[in-house]
């Protein structure tokens, strides 16, 4: 079964059955995949080891950036320049056209942060990812105690790379995106099992950050990695694969993966086929609604790092 349908309304935002492509394996775990629409490849992270890869139809997969820091969350920011959640060294960095790297955030009121997981980039600059302690563990990161009590989401300002804790009350902090109007950002808390919805105030700081949804199911996974698509439907790793929900929160259907994912992106020039981060393997599937437009996908990244 490639499908858990629990409302007939995903067959019109996914499809009635899924088609797996296995693009290529042999990895050790999977995460961060992001799809560079200027040089038509995909970006993505082997976490324990420490590499980010590229794949393309032409070439397959290469080595772009080793060692990585054990790399988790990929993104671009407004300048197509490639953002990196590292974990081995609790560091969020920013590729340079020359291939240096920039420390965009690495501590907080002076303590290590944990290490930086996931991230996205806002249509004003600011930067947001998420702070779990998965990096301080065996296989992926570098075991270490964490330096801070909590664990939280934070945003760097797109100038003057300030760095703001806007949420600090999570259990493990994982996936996140933003709502199609930006003005609300999605947080799932991995340990927890749910989704939170945060209100955006005009300075970027967040409020509210109410339950959304429970993510349910049987299977392996838990809240991971999480978009919108074009709709507005919002996709979430889970239990058994990647659940779907509309956008009143309600779960339209599982896309049941071969293997246990932990991230995904759409990609390839309609947007509409679904890269799939799924443990030592890396899948394609295709979907009926394209994967929501990103201004900063287009504007091209670093040719090579």
């Amino acid at each position: 079964m490639s499908v858990e349908i629990r409302d007939g309304r995903f067959t019109e935002v996914v499809g009635s059955a899924m088609t797996y492509e296995r693009l290529a394996e042999g990895f050790l775990f999977l995460e961060g995949p992001l799809w560079d629409a200027l040089h038509r490849r995909l970006l993505f992270s082997d976490i324990p080891a420490d590499t980010i890869y590229e794949w393309n139809e032409v070439d397959g997969v290469k080595t772009l950036r080793a060692p990585s820091g054990k790399s988790n969350g990929l993104a671009f920011d407004l300048d197509g320049q490639l953002l990196c959640c590292e974990h081995a060294t609790s560091r969020l960095t920013r590729i340079e056209v020359d291939g240096g790297i920039s420390v965009l955030a690495h501590e907080h009121r002076g303590r290590e942060l944990n290490s930086p997981n996931d991230v996205v980039v806002r249509s004003d600059g600011g930067i947001y990812f998420t702070d779990p302690t998965y990096g301080r563990m065996d296989f992926y990161g570098v075991p270490r105690e964490p330096q801070l009590g909590f664990r939280g989401v934070y945003r760097v300002e797109p100038r003057s790379n300030e760095l703001t804790l806007v949420a600090d009350d999570f259990a493990q902090p994982n996936g996140l995106c933003f709502s199609l109007d930006e003005r609300e950002l999605f947080v799932n808390d991995t340990e927890r099992g749910h989704v939170r919805v945060f209100d955006v105030r005009g300075d970027g700081t967040l409020s509210g950050g109410r339950v959304w949804i429970d993510v349910t199911g049987e299977g392996e996974g838990a809240p991971d990695g999480m978009k919108l698509d074009r709709d507005g439907n919002l996709y979430c790793c889970g239990p058994g694969g990647i659940h779907v929900f509309d956008r009143a929160a309600r779960c339209l259907g599982v896309i049941r993966v071969p293997t246990p994912v932990a991230n995904f992106t759409w990609g390839d020039d309609d947007r509409r086929s679904l890269f799939i981060a799924a443990t030592g393997s890396l899948y394609r599937a295709r979907v009926r609604t394209p994967g929501r437009p990103a201004s900063a996908m287009t504007t091209g990244t670093p040719a090579s790092a």
